[in-house]
């Protein structure tokens, strides 16, 4: 991919995440960005194509930061903070409308989304469990694969909207509830302890 395309991918993605995906056609994409519609079509052959490769270009971006908060975490407890607030300031910077689109009308786009959640975001919480209980601040016995997805579904119920509509529900507040509900699930007494005097207090 090449330097343009990766722009147009970055600036159209944000007209998309602001105003929503099926209201915004290919014409308001290239005027937003300054571009004829000629230049546009030469590097994406329509908008499912464009969608696909904005979600893409998100994956990878996610891989990353998840990756970099990983190594620059205190402890599991610290790592999943970092990444659950990655998500949260992720889905708060979404219009709510994205996810209804992306599910109903783009398919093979929504596929990538639910893959990567079922794939990378899963096999992460899996490692995350595993680093708590290494470092002694997760119990030893928990059912691993059960927490791994009911952290997934709970992402994907927040996203969905149909349990906890938007704005009724608002994700910051969802999350962090949810984060909160994992945590005291999963820590023990030394966990909990550092969840409460570490994280809490600067909330």
């Amino acid at each position: 991919m090449n330097t343009k395309q990766i722009d147009i991918l970055e600036r159209a993605g944000l007209v998309f995440m602001k105003l929503g995906i099926k209201s915004v056609t290919m014409d308001d994409i290239a005027k937003g960005l300054g571009l004829s519609k000629k230049t546009l079509y030469n590097h994406f052959n329509d908008k499912n194509q464009l969608v696909e490769c904005i979600i893409k270009a998100k994956i990878k971006e996610d891989i990353a930061v998840f990756q970099k908060a990983s190594s620059e975490s205190l402890n599991a407890i610290d790592e999943l903070y970092m990444h659950s607030r990655y998500v949260l300031e992720t889905f708060k910077a979404v219009n709510p409308t994205v996810f209804y689109d992306l599910r109903k009308n783009y398919s093979a786009a929504w596929k990538l989304t639910v893959d990567h959640k079922w794939d990378f975001v899963y096999n992460q919480f899996i490692k995350n469990i595993n680093r708590g209980i290494n470092e002694g601040i997760y119990r030893n016995d928990i059912h691993k694969e059960i927490y791994a997805k009911l952290f997934v579904s709970q992402i994907e119920m927040i996203t969905e909207g149909d349990v906890f509509p938007w704005p009724e529900f608002r994700y910051e507040t969802v999350f962090l509830e949810s984060f909160r509900l994992h945590i005291r699930g999963i820590a023990n007494e030394k966990g909990l302890k550092y969840f409460q005097e570490q994280i809490l207090k600067n909330e």
